[in-house]
């Protein structure tokens, strides 16, 4: 993929975020986006050969719409300023309908590559399923944030809109549950693009997304009642 030219557009529609300037442009996103659907496609078969759940998926079903839902948004900006694909089983890419964790990865303007894995904000059945399998398999949990892969590449889970109290009927003083009282379970990392060598595109996120792996399998587990 052509990662400066990508960047480029992404940069110049940050800039001029509007329907002319944009259908004035068409042929470099048609292009861009072609591109990044290979890039995609090569990501979904190296994440297959150790998650065989997504081997299969669709890659045009994994890529997002550039056009943002305005319906209920203060900013009207008709487009994202960002390239992104979320790869779940069954090509259902948000946790709250595939029902389990998610792969993830975005490219923008920045030179920034963001990639991560998990489920943000599942439904209040799923959430109390992964809730109830930390109290159940608290031991396995426990092996998943000790994995040094996952620990070197990720750090730990995102604790974005954690409650203040532990949520009603667990136990304050359980092992995880400053976890428990998590409602989105991910975790993501930011590194630079490799821009000067784009084939390490793929490897990069794939290779990545890998040390990830051990979460989205503990988390699969977690099964609703």
């Amino acid at each position: 993929m052509h990662l400066r030219d990508l960047t480029q557009f992404l940069k110049e529609l940050a800039d001029n975020n509007n329907r002319p300037w944009f259908i004035m442009n068409k042929p470099r996103y048609d292009i861009l986006r072609e591109e990044f659907l290979q890039v995609v496609t090569e990501m979904i078969a190296e994440l297959g050969k150790f998650d065989a759940a997504v081997k299969f998926c669709n890659p045009k079903k994994a890529m997002f719409r550039i056009n943002r839902d305005v319906r209920f948004a203060h900013d009207k900006s008709p487009y994202k300023t960002r390239f992104s694909a979320a790869v779940a089983p069954n090509d259902l890419r948000r946790p709250s309908k595939a029902g389990g964790p998610t792969y993830y990865m975005q490219i923008d303007g920045s030179g920034k590559l963001l990639f991560g894995a998990g489920e943000y904000m599942p439904p209040p059945a799923r959430l109390k399923a992964l809730r109830q399998h930390m109290v159940e398999d608290a031991a396995g949990f426990s092996k998943v944030l000790k994995n040094k892969k996952l620990k070197a590449t990720f750090g730990d889970i995102q604790n974005e809109g954690k409650l203040m109290r532990p949520p009603k009927g667990y136990d304050p003083e359980h092992e995880h549950i400053e976890y428990i009282k998590l409602k989105s379970f991910f975790v993501w990392t930011e590194i630079d693009l490799p821009l000067n060598q784009p084939e390490l595109l793929v490897p990069m996120i794939a290779g990545g997304l890998k040390d990830a792996y051990p979460l989205v399998e503990w988390m699969r587990a977690a099964k609703e009642e």
